[in-house]
């Protein structure tokens, strides 16, 4: 009888970390929400300071709600596998819906395009990645020519490749077994690789940032400057505390009863296996 026992319990020090993750993705929307506000004008949707709406977008989307989704795994340890299954794909693409706001602001944002003849037009057309193209054809500015760029346009399109696999192979009905099983150690590697990508990405961007906005007092230690690079810190704290707990063997979902007992009907039906004499 382990009926009623304790492995319900959440593994000793598991909540503190989870804990400590939210706390430090709280202080970097607060963080970056610090530095568009106090030193870049703020966020606004129709001026030339959407930009701003690019950064903020990106750590909550890319990083914060990314972050989250992997957590989901470890944090819902005993709820039904099909109902945490469905909440990690929803915050995925809910992340993946901000990032492309923040994406199509961003470059949008840099154009001025409200003020060109037929503004509303061109923003409507100018969703998503065409945006950035549109806003440097505009300024003149060189096409994906940066590092920053470079790696946010890869962490963005795997992600949501990424995505729509995880989607096809284990939410929707159709995939076999013994694929999903094969597909499975892909997916988590991937999906650890990707929140790392979007973090070095987020690094790249701050950098470039304040190259383009405080170049001259930047080695000054200029107010700005040191609160840009505390965000950065902040993002590989949050990283780096992620990432831990998602590596520690004996904090993963432990398989449920019934996923068990599912698993091995599977297999005796895939392999024609006999489960053998107990259950």
């Amino acid at each position: 009888g382990m009926d009623g026992a304790p492995p319900l319990a959440s593994p000793a020090g598991l909540s503190a970390y989870v804990a400590v993750s939210q706390l430090l993705g709280l202080t970097l929307l607060a963080t970056t929400g610090a530095w568009l506000g106090r030193y870049r004008g703020g966020v606004a949707w129709h001026s030339p300071l959407q930009f701003n709406v690019h950064p903020l977008c990106m750590v909550l989307g890319m990083v914060f709600l990314q972050g989250d989704a992997l957590l989901v795994y470890r944090v819902f340890r005993h709820e039904a596998k099909r109902s945490t299954k469905a909440l990690h794909a929803l915050l995925h693409g809910l992340a993946l819906l901000i990032a492309l706001v923040g994406e199509h602001r961003g470059w949008d944002g840099q154009t001025g395009l409200d003020a060109a003849p037929g503004g509303a037009g061109n923003r409507l057309l100018s969703t998503g990645i065409i945006a950035v193209f549109e806003s440097h054809r505009t300024k003149g500015i060189p096409d994906m020519y940066s590092l920053h760029s470079w790696c946010g346009m890869a962490a963005f399109v795997l992600y949501l490749l990424q995505w729509l696999l995880g989607c096809g192979f284990f939410l929707f009905p159709g995939a076999s077994f013994s694929v999903r099983g094969r597909y499975k150690p892909q997916h988590v590697f991937f999906g650890i690789a990707l929140f790392a990508l979007s973090i070095t990405a987020c690094l790249l961007g701050i950098t470039e940032m304040l190259l383009f906005n405080i170049m001259d007092t930047y080695s000054h230690f200029v107010p700005e400057g040191v609160l840009a690079n505390t965000l950065g810190v902040l993002l590989v704290a949050f990283g780096l505390v992620v990432g831990y707990v998602l590596t520690r063997d004996d904090w993963k979902r432990p398989p449920l009863a019934e996923e068990l007992a599912l698993s091995m009907d599977f297999k005796t039906l895939t392999e024609g296996e006999s489960p053998g004499g107990g259950s």
